[in-house]
């Protein structure tokens, strides 16, 4: 007996049967809620909650790990003995939108006493907007896609953000209502009136 493809009709000896198609459409895609993602990182899941779809992170490497725990310790430093606020570091969940929720994840995050006494951290995720958001560049991302992360920082009240580019060894200032500006290495960040009196070379930053 001729061997048959379910896709094609019988096939002549020695052809050998192609795999069929199977497509599948839904009438609606199922929004995830802030509570899913929470239950899901506990099994192991990492990334973020966009407008209830979720998008899933790989992990970075080493030299995007090194410029973070290089700009923590800088930030601790300032941030701790002064007791400005807390900074958080690791990614921490930030819940930005409700229905559909949208939990939001930078590389570091600063929060001021004015919005969070030192110490009233609670758990699970921050529902209060911090006032500096840092996003460091790993190779797979793209200018447009920590721009479009950035702005959505400043939108949701973030007052300033950093978004640091190791490639190119430059480091973009977004803060609400002015232009975007570019650092090079051979300038100064600082906190402006988020942190202020906070200044370090942006070589300092990058060099490893």
């Amino acid at each position: 007996m001729a061997a048959y493809d379910n896709n094609r009709g019988p096939l002549s000896r020695g052809a050998v049967p192609q795999r069929p198609v199977i497509t599948m459409t839904t009438a609606k895609t199922k929004l995830l809620t802030a509570d899913d993602l929470m239950g899901l990182s506990a099994k192991g899941f990492r990334g973020e909650l966009i407008r209830g779809v979720l998008h899933e992170e790989m992990p970075v490497g080493i030299p995007h790990a090194i410029v973070v725990a290089t700009l923590t310790a800088m930030l601790l430093g300032f941030i701790r003995p002064r007791r400005l606020g807390t900074l958080l570091a690791g990614e921490p969940g930030i819940w930005l939108e409700r229905a559909p929720d949208t939990v939001r994840a930078p590389d570091i995050a600063y929060i001021s006493t004015e919005r969070m006494p030192v110490g009233d951290a609670e758990a699970g995720y921050s529902e209060i907007v911090p006032d500096l958001a840092v996003e460091v560049a790993s190779p797979r991302d793209t200018r447009p896609s920590i721009r479009r992360k950035s702005l959505m920082w400043l939108e949701n009240g973030v007052r300033l953000v950093w978004a640091v580019h190791p490639n190119s060894r430059t480091i973009d200032v977004y803060r609400k209502d002015a232009p975007a500006i570019t650092l090079t290495e051979a300038d100064t960040l600082d906190g402006g009136n988020v942190l202020s009196g906070f200044a370090c070379r942006v070589s300092e930053i990058l060099d490893q």
